[in-house]
């Protein structure tokens, strides 16, 4: 989470949607992402338009206070997007932007990253324009992301960290069924301080689980 969004160093509730595996070949994503669409939000390819809604959502002090800086201008937000979508192209790296269903204008962005080879294990993390937070577009955003982290490009544990002192972060984590695994201690610089995050997983096998607990209570 507090990765959010990653830059390379040298660069200035209602039951979930479902992402149908049969209708995006695993290897597809790599040419360019797939729209996806929930109850609120849509998730898309980063586009270079996202650049200044994206420094507007996610700069002010409130969003970015828990996430590594994010780019300084709109300016490095163009490169942070050109680069999250060479990423994607080598399959190592990818970035929805957060759309809210009836526009087409940027308001966070939720990513993936592989931390083994074909993202068996991977780390995620969003950021979300503040005027957005408690509307459940995150719940919707994190649904479409999980499924398509575990059903489309086949990750088998995905990871989220955030620093303990993110008492909404950790909240929406735990809303949405990550387990608690441990404290990563002095593990985040941030403003000078280290802090101590959370550790967060959510398992493919448990995913489906809770999804088919989801569609059978629908059912009856």
């Amino acid at each position: 989470m507090e990765k959010t969004p990653y830059e390379p160093r040298h660069q200035v509730s209602a039951p979930p949607p479902v992402v149908d595996p049969s209708e995006i070949r695993s290897n597809d994503w790599r040419n360019g992402l797939p729209t996806l669409n929930g109850a609120r939000v849509t998730l898309r390819e980063l586009q270079e338009g996202d650049a200044a809604p994206l420094f507007a959502a996610i700069s002010p002090s409130d969003v970015s206070r828990f996430l590594s800086p994010p780019p300084p201008s709109v300016d490095g937000f163009e490169r942070f997007i050109a680069w999250a979508n060479r990423q994607r192209a080598v399959g190592q790296y990818v970035s929805f932007a957060i759309v809210p269903r009836g526009s087409d204008t940027a308001i966070g962005l939720v990513q993936i990253r592989s931390l083994e080879p074909d993202f068996g294990t991977a780390e995620w993390g969003f950021a979300l324009a503040a005027e957005f937070w408690g509307t459940g577009l995150f719940i919707d955003a994190a649904h479409l992301a999980i499924d398509f982290a575990f059903e489309v490009i086949g990750t088998y544990r995905l990871e989220a960290r955030a620093a303990l002192k993110n008492g909404r972060g950790n909240g929406a984590l735990k809303k949405i069924g990550a387990v608690q695994e441990g404290v990563l201690r002095r593990s985040f610089l941030r403003n000078g301080e280290h802090l101590d995050q959370m550790l967060w997983t959510i398992l493919s096998e448990e995913w489906r689980e809770a999804k088919h607990g989801w569609c059978s209570a629908i059912i009856h």
